[in-house]
Order: structure tokens, then C-alpha cells, then sequence
């Protein structure tokens, strides 16, 4: 279902904070020559990305499948390690072989397609376990940490529930908050609606639409082109692992400039 299509949600309460009124110029991610191969270098899923990422952007990744889009993605927390090229992430590069990158991917959240919440734990147990042992929280600093955003979600009567009791919406609704009990500077959402039923796909949404107007520094991946036209401060268009346009969403949608981003643009709009 398109984004555009849908009624905004209004269950979920919105996130503390002002809308952010201005772009700011510091850039917090650094993206130079990335290039990923697989399979003994036959496949080269990335060939020679250049990119930057500003502090509270949101930055949608759009494509056919098979473009590099999620791989880009995973590269910029070295869940996937380049071939070749850097990544600079607040002024660190942290493809350097001596940078701690635990340290660093602390301050990244990340969104996947199907959840990946641990399935023996309950909703408050997924949302603390990291706080406690990366950040050195107490379990009553964490506990309350993860209620107060549970509350925001409208889920905070689900915290002793398990994943397996939870709608898809609501395991990925989970997901963020659990992300976001990391205080990450930046998040990632890679495909973060595609494995849900269409209806639950405008409560994710709508929670990802609150976190940009916090402020938060956001790289999506998604197949939502009304998210992208909503919310993106600037959208790239990805195709054979390289990026072939970037502009405004009004720039990439209604005058898209290259005949690649034209053809793709007609069969998903």
C-alpha cells in the first residue's frame, strides 16, 4: 500500500521534542570510493559510492531490487565491511582496522526488515539488555528508559509480552524504540515496512515521520515513495551498485533528470 494512500495513525503519542526548522550543515557520516564485492569479486555490489550524510537529515535510498540499496546500507556500520573505500562517521574513519567499531555502531541504530528481536525475551527485556550491558545502565535506569518510549508507541501494556504475541506492526514499532533506547545519533531502516501487512504499515510509519520531526538523523531504505515524498530532506536513487541521481524529493519525483531514474520512477509510481 502507498503511504500517500493511507489515513495518518493516530494512536501513537509523539515523540518528545521541537520539529527541527533547519537543516544543519555538519555532516556526520562521510562516504568516499565505497565499493563492496562478493563472491571473490565476480559480484560488485557497490562500485565507488560517494556520499555525506548532514546531522538531522533524513536521507531515503530508493532502487530496483538488487541495486545496492541495503547493502550500502549495512556498510555504514560495517555490518557489511567495503572492499574498498572509507566511512567516516563523526570525524572517525571507522573502516581504520584499529577503530574499536563496537564503540561507534553503539551510536547507530539499526532497523531491519523482520525485526530481529530475540524470541525467548520479553518486549522489555529486548529493550534493555543492550542499555545494561553497553551503556552500563542500571536494570531501574534502563526499565524506565524503555517504558517511557514504550509509552510513546501506545505499547507500553505489552512489555511482559512476548514477540511471538505481537502483531508485525507492532514487533517493528518494538524494534525502533528499542533502537532509539541506545540514544543512537543516527538510525537506519533497511526495508523497515516490506515485511509487514499493509495495514500495520502506516503505524511504523507514522513513528519513523515523528522521529524525522525530532531531528533525527535518518538513512531509510524503502520501497514507500509517499514516505520518501513526505519526509526526506533528500532522496537517492541507486541502480547496478552505483548512485545515479540525488536531489530534493520534488527534485527526484517530478523532475527526475536521468532516463534510469525516469524509467523506474514509472513503474512504482
Amino acid at each position: 500500500m502507498n503511504a500517500e494512500n493511507m489515513k495518518p495513525v493516530q494512536l501513537i503519542k509523539p515523540f518528545e521534542g521541537e520539529k527541527q526548522q533547519t537543516l544543519n550543515t555538519e555532516t556526520i557520516i562521510s562516504v568516499r570510493g565505497l565499493e563492496k564485492h562478493f563472491d571473490s569479486g565476480k559480484l560488485k555490489a557497490l562500485q565507488g559510492v560517494d556520499a555525506d550524510i548532514k546531522k538531522g537529515e533524513v536521507v531515503v535510498v530508493i532502487g530496483p531490487s538488487g541495486s545496492g540499496k541495503s547493502t550500502f546500507l549495512r556498510c555504514l556500520n560495517l555490518l557489511e565491511m567495503p572492499t574498498h573505500g572509507t566511512i567516516t562517521f563523526e570525524g572517525t574513519d571507522i573502516t581504520d582496522p584499529k577503530v574499536n567499531i563496537n564503540i561507534h555502531r553503539q551510536k547507530m541504530g539499526m532497523v531491519f526488515q523482520h525485526f530481529n528481536l530475540f524470541p525467548h525475551m520479553t518486549v522489555l527485556k529486548n529493550m534493555t539488555l543492550a542499555p545494561i550491558k553497553l551503556l552500563k545502565k542500571s536494570q531501574t535506569e534502563a526499565e524506565e528508559k524503555a517504558m517511557e518510549l514504550l509509552r510513546r508507541v501506545n505499547l507500553e501494556n505489552r512489555s511482559g509480552a512476548y514477540p511471538s504475541q505481537l502483531s508485525g506492526g507492532q514487533k517493528q514499532r518494538i524494534a525502533i524504540v528499542r533502537a532509539l533506547c541506545m540514544e543512537p545519533q543516527v538510525m537506519l531502516f533497511d526495508e523497515p515496512t516490506s515485511a509487514l501487512d499493509p495495514e500495520m504499515v502506516g503505524e511504523v510509519l507514522e513513528v519513523m515521520k515523528q522521529l524525522a520531526e525530532e531531528g533525527m538523523t535518518m538513512v531509510v531504505v524503502t520501497h514507500e515513495m509517499g514516505f520518501a515524498r513526505e519526509v526526506a530532506h533528500r532522496v537517492i536513487f541507486m541502480d547496478e551498485g552505483q548512485i545515479v541521481e540525488e536531489g530534493t524529493p520534488e527534485q527526484i519525483f517530478t523532475h527526475p533528470q536521468q532516463q534510469r531514474t525516469k524509467d523506474f520512477l514509472n513503474k512504482v509510481l
